[in-house]
């Protein structure tokens, strides 16, 4: 998350499901590190969300995704982090294209690393933005 000199950013991060439980990484980043986050990235100039989704889970997992869905808009502002940075994140839920795929770490630099964790059984810690959701009783997963 560089600092763009007061431009805001737009993120596309995915709930990727597989039954009840949803992909997460470990980041190693500046901002987050070593904590829990979604796979995603930023918004490519002239890309939709659902292309961005689609690219960013490619890079970063190898995994292919369908049945994409805009689940919610965040506005973040990282203003504790050594450069500040203001988001909008866009919040997809995607299942696997495949699901016999098995996440790979792409990205080492960047992630220790991707695995299934159920919602009533997540990590800690958390990425902030995620935590904040999760505490406010958000919940990725389809109501039937």
């Amino acid at each position: 998350m560089e600092n763009n000199n007061g431009a805001v950013e737009v993120a596309v991060v995915v709930f990727l499901l597989r039954g009840k439980k949803v992909l997460l990484g470990r980041r190693r980043s500046s901002v987050g590190h070593s904590t829990f986050s979604l796979p995603g990235g930023h918004l490519e100039f002239g890309e939709s969300f659902e292309e961005c989704a689609s690219r960013e889970l490619k890079e970063e997992t190898g995994l292919d995704i369908k049945q994409m869905e805009l689940l919610t808009v965040k506005n973040h502002l990282f203003l504790e982090d050594p450069e500040p940075a203001h988001y909008v994140t866009i919040f997809m839920r995607a299942v696997l294209a495949n699901p016999e795929q098995v996440p790979q770490n792409l990205e080492p630099h960047r992630c220790d690393g991707w695995d299934w964790y159920g919602w009533d059984n997540l990590p800690k810690p958390l990425f902030w933005p995620l935590e904040k959701m999760v505490q406010a009783g958000f919940n990725p997963f389809p109501t039937a």
